[in-house]
């Protein structure tokens, strides 16, 4: 990036100008520097420590430009291009650093000072261009010139190309490579050309500093210098301030990253107004801090608001001239300080300014220690993915911006963006007559312009309220844009009109009444049940069951494999008024009980096949087979069931962390919002209805089983222990349905069966839930049937089945994970930070649930439902609550959801939700076992 021609790296102050502010100690600046002395001879010298690993990345990478410098300005007037060539070159035979190779002696790197050559200034001319083909032009040579690599054992180290806009106006293109210059350095060549070029029209002698030693010298110095107590002492700080593992900053990228590091960037900037950079200064003058210090504090909250970690790494360039010596050659002299942020127990802004105070004067008083040779002792563990120690950078341009003239000449800044970063993230601020310029470059194969757009955008917020009140805690400080806020409004913006004023069993009643000779059920080899015959078979049960005390708020058991029974005695609990609780067969005897115990149902309806997996209990064993023909003489037609929307529709057990399953509490009026919105969703009604195949203890049953029987639709009921196959079976010989409800377990079994061409439209969606999916499950079904939609439904138990949606398009990635999509109607979601704040798009943080599908909570379990169920602070309804997932997500910029992960221990295996603390607490009953950790091994072969 060549944004100014005086480009200065001392993102700290330099030592003298900290030691008059106080800031500094005589005691804590560090030990006496002894003068640099020049060189013995002119033979081959040492590389420095900063050189040394460029050159080393060099040979890693041979051929990059990634360490290309540019220096571009604008020159406007009668330019005299004879003696500008011959400045050039002087400046190249004043400093060896720019006419230095490498060569490998002995299989040691050394550097060779060449001889400077003469008239190496090349030559462009686009005056004859229109203005605006003269700029795509001049951008296109100048990216040309950046992307071309020096070779270090050959090259000068610095290049120029004069371009001729017009008679009066030229564009000077100057290229560096890092090892022999560096951001100021890049800024004394602009000075010092300046001056040889006047002197040269002048008929003078230049005005130019001695220059005590060249960059050789330095090298050579500092080696010796640093093998002895200070180079012992510095390292012994950096070790204890950096040792251990160190934190890798997670921050949310728009993309995976690759396996090695890529340099390809991209910068965006932002003019902050002149009152914030004010206020900033004046909050560092009531601290005794540097504004470098106050900016340092604000990019690590929002790196740490970005993240959610407390402890952040980030890189600062320091110049590393603090000795006369150093002041004047051209060189690779800036060092890396690693500035470590804690900012743990969310601090107000002026405690953690304290903090970042104290560490950076530790830094400081430290400097001298080469980042290579750091990096050298420490020796992370290497990843060719990312930098070590640190992924980001912050740098501060902290003193007044001068063009220097040149003889009548104007110099102007020229801006072009270098297509190259060299961390994931860089934030250089520089102070201007208007303000405070904020650019952030970034890496482009990790992040998107949008998003990077946005990181600024919520800087500038985060720098605006810090000079508001620094008394407010890091998790206060304002990061939500205004347009934010608008779309996360208009995100949860799902108000719908749904029958709240129905339960479950009464719309079904009302289709049963307007379709009562349709198909209700399918089974067994063709075997049927109309909309009346079971309407009335369910009737005559909840005649029974009220005649045992069945009503409003009574759990009720439902201990019955996939058949007619089992809808049959699902209904017919509804419509006694009563809530369901199913019992899978399938289930550990030791849960069984458990769950029989904690609910104390009442009474449990099952059939003589599976009823003895049922363990002894103090309730009643209704048996719907062997009883129903007493049953049948029962009323027929649908008695009051006594339930309003706000009654218990069904207690469902999920996994429980403290290794005892826990029952989520449903009312109907959540069902019949869920369902209301997916018959219209999946438009049900234009096919024949769903086969359903899991579990009714699995909640993803509820779609496929009450979607159709809504709407007039039939279900066919796929029998139970024969796999995927027979499932496949079903959809190849019946077709048409109207959706699918599936886990992405289930999908990928049915991909690898045999399917005819003319199966591919079996079902005219596949609605895909229970666990993650990712694009690689559907890759089958988008070429198979590539007109059957594509859904994937999120939503835990606890807010009803599902709470979001994603339609995938045929546009969509075809590898990685699936977004989980938007909030259904009259759901609300909310992605949250660890202080319960709304987090930035892209912006990772925990999934929390609102709106009409939000359990009444635990069943018996007070302190746990009060602990994951909380008021809602966002919908401004009365007794509005929010559901806490567990789960970690991020909006997408386009209003999407993407599933992350969890926070804790929990796992879905086949669709089922399985806490590991549960399974540990199992394993550690077992009397030959003191301890137990469970992981969940996604390459596990079965």
């Amino acid at each position: 990036m060549s944004d100014t021609p005086r480009r200065r790296e001392d993102a700290l102050l330099d030592q003298n100008a900290l030691l008059e502010a106080g800031l500094l100690t005589e005691k804590t600046a560090g030990a006496p520097v002894p003068v640099i002395p020049r060189r013995s001879g002119t033979g081959p010298a040492p590389l420095s420590f900063a050189q040394q690993r460029l050159w080393f990345l060099d040979q890693l990478d041979a051929g990059k430009p990634h360490y290309n410098l540019p220096l571009i300005v604008r020159i406007r007037g009668p330019l005299d291009v004879e003696r500008l060539a011959q400045a050039i070159d002087d400046m190249i035979e004043r400093h060896e650093a720019l006419r230095t190779t490498v060569a490998v002696r002995d299989g040691v790197p050394l550097q060779i000072v060449g001889t400077a050559p003469s008239r190496i200034l090349a030559r462009r001319d686009l005056s004859h261009l229109p203005v605006e083909e003269r700029d795509a032009a001049l951008v296109r040579l100048a990216h040309e010139e950046l992307a071309r690599p020096f070779d270090l054992s050959r090259d000068l180290m610095f290049r120029a190309i004069l371009v001729r806009e017009g008679e009066a106006s030229h564009v000077l293109l100057m290229t560096m490579h890092h090892i022999a210059s560096d951001g100021l350095s890049a800024g004394l060549f602009l000075e010092e050309m300046t001056e040889v070029y006047g002197a040269l029209i002048e008929g003078r002698e230049a005005k130019l500093p001695e220059l005590p030693i060249q960059y050789a010298d330095y090298a050579v110095w500092q080696r010796e210098w640093l093998a002895g107590e200070v180079g012992a002492k510095q390292l012994s700080y950096w070790k204890g301030k950096l040792s251990g593992e160190l934190p890798f900053l997670d921050l949310p990228l728009d993309r995976p990253r690759p396996a090695e590091q890529t340099f390809a960037g991209a910068q965006e900037r932002r003019l902050l107004q002149v009152e914030v950079a004010e206020g900033l200064e004046a909050l560092a003058r009531q601290e005794g801090t540097t504004l470098f210090m106050v900016l340092t504090a604000a990019f690590q909250t929002l790196l740490s608001r970005l993240s959610g970690q407390e402890d952040v790494l980030v890189g600062t360039p320091i110049a590393g001239r603090n000795r006369v010596e150093t002041e004047n050659p051209v060189g690779f002299f800036v060092n890396t300080l690693v500035l470590r942020g804690d900012l743990s127990g969310d601090p107000t802004f002026r405690k953690h300014l304290r903090r970042v105070r104290e560490e950076a004067l530790e830094a400081f008083a430290h400097q001298d220690l080469p980042f290579e040779r750091l990096v050298e002792e420490l020796r992370p563990e290497r990843d060719l993915a990312h930098s070590p120690l640190f992924q980001v950078m912050f740098a501060l341009e902290n003193y007044a911006v001068t063009h220097p003239r040149m003889a009548g000449l104007k110099l102007e800044p020229v801006e072009i963006d270098t297509l190259v970063s060299n961390f994931d993230l860089t934030l250089d601020m520089r102070r201007t007559e208007r303000g405070l310029r904020a650019c952030l470059e970034y890496n482009t194969d990790l992040l998107d312009r949008g998003t990077v757009r946005r990181w600024l955008e919520s800087l500038e917020l985060l720098l605006e309220g810090i000079v508001k009140d620094p008394e407010q805690r890091l998790s206060e400080l304002p990061m939500l844009t205004e347009g934010e806020r608008r779309l996360l409004a208009e995100w949860n913006a799902t108000a719908a009109p749904f029958p709240r004023d129905k339960t479950v069993h009464r719309l079904f009643e009302e289709q049963a009444a307007r379709s009562p000779e349709a198909v209700a059920l399918e089974f067994n080899e063709n075997q049927t049940l109309t909309y009346r015959e079971l309407d009335r078979r369910s009737s005559q049960l909840a005649e029974r069951l009220r005649g045992l005390g069945v009503g409003p708020e009574v759990l009720v058991g439902l201990c019955v494999p996939r058949s007619p029974e089992m809808v049959v005695g699902l209904l017919g609990v509804l419509k006694a008024g009563g809530a369901y609780v199913p019992f899978d067969p399938t289930y550990p005897s030791e849960r069984l009980a458990y769950m029989l115990e904690d609910t104390g149902a009442p009474i449990v309806l099952s059939v003589e096949r599976v009823a003895d997996v049922l363990p002894a209990f103090a309730g009643r064993l209704l048996l719907l087979d062997s009883e129903q023909e007493e049953i049948s003489l029962l009323r027929a037609e649908p008695g009051d069931s006594g339930a309003t929307p706000e009654n218990l529709a069904y207690v469902m057990y999920t996994s429980g962390s403290t290794g005892k399953p826990k029952g989520v509490m449903v009312p109907h009026r959540a069902v019949v919002n869920y369902l209301a919105w997916c018959v219209r969703a999946y438009d049900i009604e234009a096919g024949s209805g769903s086969p359903v195949q899991s579990s009714l203890s699995f909640d993803l049953t509820i779609t496929g089983l009450f979607g159709p029987l809504l709407c007039g639709r039939s279900v066919r009921l796929v029998p139970e222990g024969f796999g995927s196959e027979t499932l496949g079976d079903v959809l190849r010989g019946e077709g048409d349905f109207s959706l699918v409800k599936i886990t992405p377990a289930w999908l990928d079994l049915l991909a690898h069966q045999n399917w005819p061409r003319q199966a591919a439209g079996c079902s005219r969606a596949f609605v895909i839930g229970g666990e993650p999916l990712r694009a690689e499950n559907l890759a089958f079904w988008r070429d198979f049937t590539p007109q059957t939609a594509l859904f994937n439904e999120y939503g835990p138990t606890e807010t009803t089945v599902g709470c979001s949606v994603y339609r995938v398009g045929r546009d969509d990635p075809r590898t990685g994970p699936v977004p989980i999509g938007r909030p259904i109607a009259n759901a609300r979601i909310y992605v949250l930070d660890r202080h319960f704040q709304p987090v930035p798009i892209g912006v990772s943080g925990e999934i929390y649930v609102g709106g009409e599908g939000v359990a009444r909570g635990y069943w018996k379990r007070p302190e746990l439902t009060g602990e994951r169920f909380l008021p809602d602070p966002f919908s401004g309804e009365p007794g509005a609550r929010l559901y806490r997932t567990g789960d970690l997500g991020r909006f997408r910029a386009d209003g999407n959801l993407d599933f992350l992960g969890r926070i804790d221990d929990q796992v879905k295996i086949r669709g089922f939700r399985v806490e590991l603390g549960e399974v540990e607490a199992a394993m550690r009953e077992h009397p030959s076992i003191l301890e137990a950790a469970v992981a969940l091994r996604e390459d596990a072969p079965g």
